[in-house]
């Protein structure tokens, strides 16, 4: 016995020995192969870019993997308790390897002759997620069992466990428990249940199969096992366990809450920063604050939407989307199929008549994903037929003259919220606003939907600006000598212009002729033979010229006369930059939309500097020549931190121009801007031949917008569908949200400007005696010297020609 005992025991010696230098081999040959586990302390997961307004609302997330990161002392408790029953409760007495769990593993294989899941630690998992693949070989486990007892002597505990619960893919495309949460439940983690944190404890086994919305059914069984294993460990007591068990799944699919919708800005984001960061602008984390501003984007969006819906309903109704046949009325479960091909666009719910009776004058619908509601004959009655651009048929009299049972259509909540038949416009169009002041985008939208059509046309679409284009003849004008009242002739004119194919003969829009005109009243009226006449005497070459300090590029502008009439092209943030010279009192500014970027802590990598107006800064090109060292310091501080933006025309040519825009909203073609109430409000509407676009380009002293309206594919619009009728609605809708809580403010007159009286027909110095005498507001050294010749009626008080200077 003694010789066998003494056998036995050198025989395990040995054995032993061979095992530890075999392992130490093994160790010796394999670890310098492995990843260094210090790159554990520089990992940087993978979070989506996600992009914010200026307010720090969520406007989009860009990337394939949903991160939530948390720090540890984030998690709760309970959280780390049910992951720890589920996957690893030894895992603080454990050195990174649970042996125990490797002879059950070793056992199960002598048994079975399989290869098991058993044995893993959650820091074998973290070297699997971070280092490995998941292919099951003998190799990749040993090489597994090596990287994680490297990582327990450079990770503390808590860091291992924060690593593995960030990392840890659950399903849905959630990466980490804080994107569980939000995905499962909505909730952030300190917000959820017991049963809820059971329940995505139990995912990582099968994060796909057996998640709450894919399998319910098991996704029950597992969380159930996790609370009966934190039960066993001693995480939870009965009473607590019984409770948790008896919670029904709640768990459902959320979405990330986008807080503002602003696609088209958003894409530009993404497109602009793809060019500099590639792929890894999908992982990196980047925080990217926009200039949007909140309220201004829904303003925009809306105020589109509507302004398109109407400018349709006004050119009739298409048809439905499609007709299906039942002779039951579909459950809510199949109603839902059949409309499931039909997405929402913007305000628009796909819809299916259920049934309609015209006795009572309503029908029965099933709008997708809400449920069956009463359709009064109201919500159809606007849709007559459409028979072309210009024509409609008969008036409907019922709700069959419109819908019939098994019709697919789309249905609107208008502002009382109530339902309202409707359809995707054919039209589209496009609003953007800035800052006057520094260029800063506060909103964007650049069609009808985004998923519907993604092309920008705020800005990448170039459309002939028509009358728009007027102030800045205007403009060149008043820096060729002209004034307010210079009085231009408005009579028909016939050019055989060799820059045009044709003769032309042009015409104002309502086919009538003014005679004598002065400036002010034709920019206000919009008279195009005077614009002619203006841009013809002052030059073609100087007008492209001039144009191009707003902005303008000379293969944006015709070299011939029809420019005077605006046939070159201009995108609407193209319009929107040149109107921000008016409102900021002659500064060129450039819009930009990208405020500042931060990386995943926090740190700004970028921060924009933009062009900025600032009346009493001197620019370091402007400085004098020669001046002393108090006066250069003085200088420098004026404009230090930021960049002066440029003046490109005079203070008293911009504040001549803004009065007489100003006229154009008072009383001219944008006078429906009234409604209002405001008298800070100035622009010009754009219609261009045939009523292919319509626009409006308007501001106030705070802020520049421009609504445009036409179609992809340059056609009529339809008959007076101008831009004050077709794009106007659109302004007013946004300014009107916009500028709900700000201040009127008044254009401050510069130095050098007097008002005087003058005859409104001959635009000189008016008579003491005159009774239709007008004040108008010129140049200090440009005002009339010589007064009207005509005669006045008896009886009219004598006085003196009224002089303001400001």
């Amino acid at each position: 016995m003694s010789k066998f005992f003494f056998r036995l025991v050198s025989t395990l010696f040995t054995l032993f020995i061979l095992g530890v230098v075999s392992i130490a081999a093994v160790y010796y040959i394999l670890a310098p192969k492995l990843p260094d586990t210090e790159e554990l302390r520089k990992v940087r997961l993978q979070i989506p870019m996600r992009i914010y307004s200026s307010e720090g609302l969520l406007m989009a997330e860009f990337g394939e993997k949903r991160r939530v990161p948390a720090e540890y002392d984030a998690i709760p408790p309970q959280m780390i308790n049910a992951f720890l029953a589920a996957e690893d409760d030894r895992f603080f007495e454990h050195p990174g390897v649970d042996y125990q769990g490797i002879i059950r593993a070793v056992y199960a294989l002598a048994v079975t002759g399989e290869k098991s899941q058993g044995g893993s630690t959650i820091t074998m998992q973290v070297a699997r997620n971070f280092f490995l693949s998941r292919e099951k070989t003998y190799l990749r486990k040993v090489n597994e069992i090596i990287l994680a007892l490297q990582i327990e002597q450079t990770l503390s505990k808590e860091e291992i466990l924060a690593l593995y619960l960030n990392k840890i893919y659950l399903g849905s495309r959630a990466y980490g428990v804080g994107a569980a949460a939000e995905v499962y439940y909505g909730k952030k983690l300190s917000q959820l249940t017991l049963s809820e944190m059971a329940m995505i404890a139990g995912l990582p086994k099968a994060p796909s199969a057996s998640n709450p919305i894919n399998n319910p059914e098991r996704a029950l069984a597992r969380r159930n096992y996790v609370l009966s294993r934190m039960l066993d460990v001693g995480f939870i007591d009965e009473q607590t366990y019984q409770m948790a068990i008896d919670e029904p799944v709640t768990a459902k699919y959320h979405g990330r809450d986008i807080e503002v919708y602003a696609p088209y800005i958003s894409e530009m984001v993404r497109t602009q920063l793809y060019d500099e960061y590639g792929d890894e602008l999908y992982t990196n984390g980047l925080k990217v604050f926009t200039t949007i501003k909140s309220v201004h984007q829904r303003a925009a969006t809306a105020a589109l939407q509507d302004a398109l819906l109407a400018y349709d309903r006004r050119h009739g109704y298409r048809g439905a989307l499609k007709q299906v046949t039942f002779d039951e009325a579909p459950s809510a479960e199949e109603a839902e199929k059949l409309l499931d091909t039909f997405q929402a666009f913007g305000p628009l719910r796909s819809s299916l008549i259920l049934n309609i009776d015209d006795d009572k004058a309503e029908a029965s619908v099933y709008i997708r994903r809400i449920g069956e509601i009463t359709l009064p004959f109201s919500a159809v009655a606007w849709a007559q037929p459409k028979l072309s651009t210009n024509s409609l048929g008969k008036r409907p009299q019922k709700l069959s003259d419109v819908i019939a049972k098994g019709d697919i259509v789309y249905l609107r909540q208008d502002n009382e919220q109530e339902w309202q038949l409707a359809q995707i416009p054919e039209a589209e169009g496009a609003m953007v606003a800035l800052s006057p002041f520094d260029g800063s985008i506060t909103a964007l939208q650049g069609g009808f939907d985004f998923f519907n059509s993604k092309f920008n046309r705020a800005l990448q679409s170039k459309r002939q600006p028509g009358s728009g284009f007027k102030p800045f003849i205007y403009s060149a004008a008043l820096e060729k000598g002209y004034n307010a009242a210079t009085v231009v002739n408005d009579a028909p004119v016939v050019f055989d212009d060799v820059g045009l194919e044709n003769v032309w003969r042009p015409q104002n829009y309502s086919g009538q002729f003014y005679g004598p005109t002065r400036l002010r009243e034709a920019l206000t009226h919009s008279r195009n033979l005077v614009s002619i006449r203006l841009m013809r005497d002052i030059g073609i070459e100087y007008v492209i010229d001039y144009a191009k300090r707003f902005g303008f590029e000379p293969d944006q502008l015709p070299k011939n006369l029809s420019l005077a009439l605006g046939s070159g092209s201009a995108a609407p943030i193209d319009m929107a930059r040149a109107y921000a010279t008016f409102a900021n009192g002659g500064y060129r500014i450039e819009p930009y939309f990208i405020k500042r970027i931060e990386d995943g802590d926090g740190e700004i990598l970028m921060q924009a500097e933009p062009f900025t107006v600032c009346e009493t800064c001197i620019a370091p090109l402007d400085k004098p020549k020669e001046i002393d060292a108090d006066t250069e310091q003085s200088l420098a501080s004026s404009w230090m931190g930021f960049k002066p933006a440029e003046r490109i025309i005079p203070a008293q040519n911009a504040y001549l121009m803004n009065s007489m825009l100003r006229d154009v909203v008072r009383s001219g073609t944008g006078r429906q801007a009234l409604s209002l109430g405001r008298d800070d409000l100035a622009g010009k509407t754009g219609t261009t031949n045939d009523q292919v676009d319509a626009w409006f380009n308007g501001y106030n002293p705070e802020l520049v917008a421009v609504s445009w309206v036409g179609f992809d594919n340059p056609r009529n619009l339809g008959r007076y569908e101008t831009g004050g009728r077709a794009a106007l609605p659109m302004w007013i809708d946004f300014m009107r949200e916009a500028l709900r809580s700000v201040p009127e403010e008044e254009f401050i007159p510069p130095v050098d400007m007097v008002t005087v009286r003058i005859d409104p027909d001959s635009g000189l110095l008016a008579h003491p005696n005159s009774e239709n005498a007008i004040y108008e507001t010129f140049r200090a050294d440009e005002v009339p010297e010589a007064t009207s010749s005509q005669s006045y009626g008896a009886g009219s008080e004598e006085e003196d020609s009224l002089i303001e200077l400001f």
